[in-house]
């Protein structure tokens, strides 16, 4: 009886030891080196370098805080923008807590001299807590404390943001939107005023 366990065991045994090499160290390998052939960019994190240096990800978004910058929208993700920490909030529409953050978000953004309707993506975060872009309306409700703090014109500015917005893929797969990361660098580039 043992003899025959032993030879019942021995099959999977080899299947599992084969499959765990297959499936869990050459398909990954394979895969990953494939990504790196045929997308070496998207594979590494479609980081973006100035001067030698990354600075951030055209993917992932990050914070921005100065007054002279176009600020991206609230972050759920730990802290904020945590790519370790990455989620939503999971705070349903009759949380105390929600509620309160969104207040005090719409607060803020009063303070920095946003009027009028202040579009949903400026006082919400997104699902991944790392979304590097904002809706059109989100960035034009912004130009007027651009411009004032970087003493430029604000038609060049709201030109700028008109110029950033990237359509849906095949013209109907997402929506418009506005990559902050590359409107920011490319108002940088526009010069202006250099104080905070």
């Amino acid at each position: 009886m043992g003899k025959d366990i032993a030879t019942a065991l021995r099959p999977a045994f080899a299947l599992t030891i084969l499959f765990a090499l297959l499936l869990g160290l050459a398909y990954p390998l394979a895969l990953t080196g494939l990504g790196q052939l045929i997308f070496p960019n998207q594979a590494n994190g479609s980081l973006i370098t100035e001067n030698g240096k990354v600075i951030g990800s055209a993917v992932a978004g990050q914070a921005f805080t100065g007054e002279r910058y176009f600020h991206t929208r609230p972050s759920a993700a730990g802290k904020g923008y945590d790519g370790l920490a990455s989620s939503g909030s999971n705070l349903g529409p009759t949380s105390q807590a929600l509620s309160d953050r969104v207040t005090a978000d719409i607060a803020t953004r009063r303070a920095e001299g946003v009027s009028g309707n202040l579009p949903a993506d400026l006082v919400t975060a997104s699902g991944s807590g790392l979304d590097p872009d904002l809706s059109p309306a989100a960035a034009l409700a912004q130009v007027s404390r651009v411009a004032r703090v970087r003493g430029l014109d604000d038609a060049r500015v709201r030109n700028l943001v008109e110029q950033s917005v990237r359509r849906p893929l095949l013209g109907f797969l997402g929506e418009d939107r506005v990559n902050v990361l590359e409107l920011n660098r490319q108002l940088d580039q526009l010069g202006g005023n250099k104080s905070e």
